[in-house]
């Protein structure tokens, strides 16, 4: 698990590394063809929108801009499929992530994302006793 855990944080944030790609095209072939995602503001997005935004506003760079993930968590789900868990500041935004990642003959591909803002000060787990969160 180790191993895996290490070679997909090298791809997250998701659009935002060198790793994941940096044209609509590596955006395109990372992507599971039923993907989609809820973003951070709760809203569903499928994958021609985000390919089209994409190819519309070209996004950052994480590093460049200073942005920083900690707290991976990494779970298997399934065979060759992983659910990723990390926190992401984007230079005071905080999000909580979530990327469900499946392995292919041809490399990993997103099959699901999640983003959800924290609360500033709400950033401890919250712990019900079933489990690890």
């Amino acid at each position: 698990m180790e191993a895996v855990l290490e070679e997909l944080r090298r791809l997250e944030p998701i659009f935002h590394t060198a790793e994941f790609g940096t044209t609509v095209a590596d955006f395109d072939r990372r992507m599971a063809v039923d993907y989609w995602e809820v973003g951070a503001s709760g809203r569903r997005y499928s994958r021609e929108f985000i390919l089209r935004t994409l190819e519309e506003t070209p996004p950052v760079d994480a590093a460049a801009v200073g942005w920083t993930c900690c707290e991976f968590g990494l779970r298997q789900i399934g065979d060759g499929t992983y659910l990723l868990t990390y926190m992401l500041d984007q230079g005071g935004r905080v999000t909580r992530r979530l990327t469900v990642w499946g392995k292919m003959e041809d490399g990993w591909r997103i099959l699901f994302h999640q983003g959800t803002v924290v609360t500033v000060g709400k950033t401890e787990t919250i712990s019900s006793g079933q489990g690890s969160p």
